[in-house]
């Protein structure tokens, strides 16, 4: 399969998971094979999670890992967000990196260049052995080994923490590369076009003030970092 067909495969309606996650608005940038989905994933560090708590709808910026085939959150006992998935509520979860600005040379053909996720489901609470390796994963996926150097959460911290789960069956990407795309009246207009790269760049570990233990590889190969 050449990667034109590989990419039309991808990007096809029937490979859709679900009538809700099926992207019709530029349905090319469809994504639904399951490598494409969690690499989009597991570059990230922040979900928004959209709910509504029977008065009012809310969006909410939180934490998250991937763990198997489940995207996990965890927080306070006490939190609004928490109380309302741990009823099992439907929510919608998104997941959006901007790798550029797509400069066109006109003004309704700019874009951006994009990869993003959406998926829908109902959150469950994560106990027992599964809920401390739940969070040893989510230490490992801040900073791979440092699981094995911070104290370990003790009884009282794990109580106060929920940790909750939502299964990435019901999950579509939507991606976007390459440059300008300018209706063929326009393409000699003397304007400036192309794509203006946004990266996320890791920047030099800053030592606490307090802390004299020398940095381990994992804080010195930071910078090397890439997202």
């Amino acid at each position: 399969m050449t990667t034109t067909e590989t990419d039309r495969a991808a990007s096809d309606p029937a490979g859709a998971p679900s009538a809700r996650t099926r992207i019709r608005r530029l349905a090319e940038n469809a994504r639904y094979d399951r490598a494409a989905l969690l690499a989009i994933v597991d570059a990230t560090y922040v979900c928004h999670i959209a709910f509504h708590d029977g008065g009012q709808s809310h969006c909410i910026p939180t934490a998250c890992w991937r763990r198997g085939e489940h995207l996990y959150v965890h927080g306070s006992n006490g939190s609004r967000l928490l109380r309302v998935l741990q009823s099992g509520a439907g929510v919608s979860v998104s997941i959006t990196h901007v790798d550029g600005l797509v400069l066109a040379r006109s003004a309704f053909n700019h874009s951006m260049n994009y990869r993003s996720v959406v998926l829908y489901g109902s959150f469950e609470t994560v106990n027992g052995d599964e809920k401390v390796a739940a969070l040893a994963d989510f230490m490992a996926h801040l900073a791979p080994g440092r699981q094995g150097q911070a104290r370990p959460g003790n009884r009282n911290e794990l109580a106060a923490t929920t940790v909750l789960r939502v299964s990435l069956d019901e999950a579509a990407a939507k991606v976007r590369t390459g440059g300008p795309q300018d209706d063929a009246e326009d393409l000699d207009l003397p304007v400036w076009a192309g794509v203006l790269p946004l990266t996320l760049v890791p920047g030099p570990p800053a030592r606490d003030a307090a802390c004299n233990v020398a940095a381990p590889d994992y804080v010195l190969q930071w910078k090397d970092r890439t997202f």
